[in-house]
């Protein structure tokens, strides 16, 4: 019987900080076929969540390199890398910066480099977007394949009629399915008795997820109903801002901050209503998986409509304001009840099939590139 050769994949990761891509990424490689395709990390050194022991405990290595703001050391020591361990495939997840990692790597012979867009941009962030624009241009040159994470989000990185692969952002199915008995515990935990409505959001504590204004739409929504609660989950650099905010507003006692959360699929159990105000997003993982578990979802019309899978999700305007989102949760709350879906609309989003397919991908551009 022939022998499969194992592949190691290089992952560029950025800065690791508890986000999307990082827990895409993971999942990918927690279901992944280890014995056909090995995952490294290439993260930049000032990374903030990087699970350094569950990478070790599969099999993986991870490697630091100086941050890309310090571009020249950054691809003298990323370059040194790629040679050394002789990658056969480079696979980057920095969105429009991904043009650096991408060129040391053609400089530097690895035969496979892919490019995957899990973003695109948005309002409110000038001087993070006059940076993308000024790199999206190149984002077809080095690359010898691109994926990403939804048709609107490859689109915008590689051009409209660009060849580009989608690599959804599954997740496990059945992990996250409805379970009464968690609910009841997450819900104690915060002390949200069975008639209180519980407002939640789960992202990374930036600007780009627009916490601040959930905030606001959640004190409009507890003056008129105080027997309410909002949950915000994660990390990030804006977490004591939003704390502050909170407190301010008078809303410390109702306003929970769990902080980063290892079992996400928990929390969605406690959840009515799932809030994602986000200033754009290149799919919404989050707000998949709010879907799957069947909680009622409003989502800023930014987001992505790939993502929008079951009636009991709604696309809404940021520009119809505070008070409008209020009412929005509100009547998904009165609503009631949780909506469970046919297996079929997520079949497509299931890690352990989406993970064949991706082990597929990559053993097919090796053999591609060995001809």
């Amino acid at each position: 019987m022939d022998t499969v050769e194992l592949i190691r994949v290089a992952h560029i990761m950025g800065k690791m900080a508890g986000g999307g891509v990082e827990a895409f990424v993971m999942n990918y490689y927690r279901h992944i076929d280890r014995d056909l395709v090995q995952f490294d990390f290439i993260v930049d050194s000032d990374s903030t969540v990087v699970p350094a022991e569950e990478i070790k405990d599969l099999g993986g290595h991870l490697y630091e390199v100086p941050p890309y703001q310090r571009l020249a050391e950054y691809q003298k020591a990323l370059g040194g890398l790629l040679t050394r361990n002789a990658y056969p495939v480079v696979h980057s997840h920095i969105n429009t910066l991904s043009v650096f990692p991408l060129r040391i790597a053609k400089k530097v012979g690895v035969p496979v480099r892919i490019a995957h867009s899990h973003a695109t941009m948005g309002k409110g962030e000038t001087k993070r977007n006059l940076m993308k624009l000024a790199l999206r241009p190149f984002a077809n040159v080095y690359p010898t394949a691109r994926v990403a994470c939804s048709r609107y989000a490859g689109e915008w990185l590689f051009g409209k009629g660009t060849d580009f692969a989608v690599v959804p952002n599954a997740v496990e199915l059945g992990r996250l399915r409805f379970d009464a008995a968690t609910r009841g515990e997450v819900r104690a935990s915060w002390g949200a008795g069975e008639g209180c409505c519980v407002v939640g959001n789960v992202g990374r504590m930036v600007s780009t997820k627009n916490q601040a204004f959930l905030i606001d739409a959640f004190a409009r929504l507890h003056a008129d109903h105080p027997d309410s609660m909002l949950v915000i989950a994660g990390c990030g650099p804006l977490r004591g801002l939003l704390e502050e905010k909170a407190h301010d507003m008078g809303l410390s006692g109702c306003v929970r901050f769990p902080g980063q959360v290892n079992d996400v699929s928990r929390l969605y159990q406690g959840m009515d209503v799932f809030a994602l105000p986000s200033l754009y997003e290149g799919f919404g993982m989050a707000l998949l998986e709010a879907q799957v578990a069947g909680v009622s979802s409003v989502a800023s019309n930014r987001v992505s409509s790939e993502v929008v899978l079951t009636e009991s999700c709604r696309l809404l305007p940021l520009e119809d304001g505070a008070y409008t989102w209020a009412r929005e949760i509100w009547a998904q709350f009165e609503h009631g009840g949780r909506k469970k879906a046919s297996n079929d609309v997520f079949d497509r989003f299931d890690i352990d099939a989406a993970s064949r397919k991706l082990e597929t991908f990559y053993m097919r551009l090796y053999k591609e590139a060995r001809r």
